[in-house]
């Protein structure tokens, strides 16, 4: 079967092509899930110090469950197919897959895996977050799970340093099939990350992670280091500052602007651009458009509270974009946003 790029892409300026769809997902994803509390402060105390909370949520969180859901609420048809238990946390992370429409079915059940538990403290004039977690569950990809045709049915794979043995696995079953590889990492200690690193062709990283990765002094001198024959993209992501990344193709790394908004919450800005940039990359977009569909998601989420709960719609960065061009939105009466959630709630079981 054939169709049509869709049309909510043709808005962010690039040109509409014919492409095959034989695929059953958009992006799917093997690792990281979380239960965020964020509790939200005027001011991040000193030490010994004590502060009033104003206010606390229950979240679902992670690296590739933020992503995921990103993935969804833009039109994705996104799936998780990495390791969960029977606890709590577990039932909270998949009954939010379900209400956000992400697939479940080759999710993995294990005793005593769950999500990573997370304390994140919001200061309110700062605007940043401290972040403290327990990813002692945290079990990720396993290493003989999904079935290589699952893998092999996705249009973009997304990986995390969670269950390094199995997005091995799954990175080079992709590779071989000839499907994008898109990376989120935060972190390099674990064995057999060099390997897993090789094996990505999309790479998203924060900036300060690639300098620690890498041992550069700049930005441009780390994308330099990460450059490999086999990849295509390296991109370095730098919040407010926008970025840096570099294509197969080009001479060196270049700059990308991100959009200025009055930010709110950056949890999950990071997860929400990575989302974004697999769909616009299993829809065939090029590079310049990738960076900036994924800006404006990244954006909008930092304009509200949570790490999931503020993510946008593909409606709401359709007029974002519109208006930072300047021009007047006309959309296609057939296309239709997915309903706003509800926000979840969390017990204890």
């Amino acid at each position: 079967m054939w169709i049509r790029v869709h049309s909510w892409f043709n808005c962010l300026g690039s040109l509409q092509e014919t492409i095959p769809v034989k695929k059953r997902f958009d992006v799917l994803g093997l690792g990281c899930t979380a239960v965020d509390e964020i509790l939200y402060v005027p001011k991040y105390p000193a030490p010994d110090g004590k502060v009033e909370v104003r206010e606390r949520e229950i979240h679902c969180g992670g690296l590739t469950a933020t992503a995921l859901v990103a993935a969804a609420r833009l039109g994705a048809r996104a799936a998780f197919a990495g390791t969960l238990g029977a606890d709590d946390g577990s039932r909270f992370i998949s009954a939010t897959f379900r209400r956000e429409g992400v697939n479940t079915r080759h999710a993995v059940s294990r005793r005593g895996a769950g999500p990573i538990r997370s304390l994140i403290v919001v200061d309110e004039t700062r605007r940043t977050r401290n972040i403290f977690y327990d990813p002692k569950a945290a079990l990720g990809a396993h290493p003989r799970l999904p079935a290589k045709a699952v893998i092999e049915s996705t249009r973009v794979l997304l990986v995390d340093r969670f269950g390094i043995p199995g997005m091995i696995r799954a990175a080079r079953i992709a590779r071989a099939a000839d499907i994008p590889v898109v990376a989120d990492f935060e972190s390099s200690h674990l064995p057999r990350f060099d390997e897993l690193l090789a094996l990505v062709d999309h790479l998203i990283v924060s900036e300060n992670f690639a300098l620690r990765l890498t041992g550069a002094r700049t930005a441009s001198a780390a994308i330099t280091r990460l450059w490999r024959a086999d990849r295509r993209v390296v991109i370095l992501t730098s919040g407010a500052r926008g970025g840096w990344f570099q294509e197969a193709g080009m001479a060196g790394s270049q700059r990308f602007q991100s959009f200025r908004v009055e930010a709110v919450d950056t949890t999950g800005c990071g997860d929400v651009f990575h989302g974004a940039y697999a769909i616009a990359l299993a829809e065939g977009m090029e590079l310049s458009v990738r960076l900036r569909f994924a800006s404006a998601a990244a954006a909008l989420k930092a304009r509200r509270h949570g790490g999931q709960a503020g993510i946008p719609l593909c409606r709401d960065v359709e007029h974002f974009l519109a208006a930072q061009d300047g021009r007047t939105l006309n959309l296609a009466p057939t296309l239709e946003s997915k309903p706003a959630r509800a926000r979840g709630s969390f017990g204890a079981s």
